[in-house]
């Protein structure tokens, strides 16, 4: 089973970047899927978060407005894109899919997490 991050980049502030997360070796089309990011020297800090049919998403307040999470079960791939790029945006981004259907901002909720895939944002 792995999760595949990808997209991520060197952007200009207020730049755009859109990572996706693809699924492999099962399906995730009934599990929650979460985005959660981690800068240098500081704490893994939830983003976003979707329900297994993308009914229901979570964000975090420093991105709310900005990042827009989606999925496409067909393709067994979750998406987040990220507009009005920051620099404290900086990090390393993880996806994760949940135990449940349900999205989640605690990461003891996922049980599959990805690599990360870099995201610098220039000032």
């Amino acid at each position: 089973v792995q999760l595949q991050a990808s997209g991520g980049g060197l952007v200009q502030a207020g730049g755009s970047l859109r990572l996706s997360c693809a699924a492999s070796g099962r399906t995730f089309s009934n599990n929650g899927m979460g985005w959660f990011r981690r800068a240098p020297g500081k704490e893994r800090e939830f983003v976003a978060g979707i329900s297994w049919r993308g009914g229901n998403t979570l964000y975090s307040d420093s991105v709310k407005g900005r990042f827009t999470i989606s999925r496409d079960n067909a393709k067994n791939t979750v998406y987040l894109q990220m507009n009005s790029l920051k620099p404290e945006d900086t990090a390393a981004y993880y996806c994760a899919a949940a135990r449940s259907s349900v999205a989640s901002t605690s990461p003891s909720s996922y049980n599959y997490w990805g690599q990360g895939t870099l995201v610098t944002v220039s000032s």
